[in-house]
């Protein structure tokens, strides 16, 4: 309970404290947003036509099954 009392800050120093991990930041550049932004445009396309393929055999597997009984 002592160690508690002896870790906890103010919210004055909690704000600075978030304010001098805020200044570490990195930001990307445009160009950098542009590209990232792009790759995960056409994964997103990729695995769009992996799992309609996917459901498409899964779906055609069932129904002949169905037919089957």
């Amino acid at each position: 309970m002592a160690d508690e009392k002896a870790n906890k800050t103010s919210p004055a120093e909690f704000f600075r404290q978030v304010q001098g991990e805020a200044r570490k930041v990195v930001w990307p550049s445009w160009e950098e947003t542009v590209r990232t932004a792009i790759f995960v445009f056409i994964m997103m396309l990729i695995l769009t036509l992996f799992f309609l393929g996917i459901d498409s055999l899964f779906s055609t597997v069932v129904r002949t099954l169905l037919t089957i009984a």
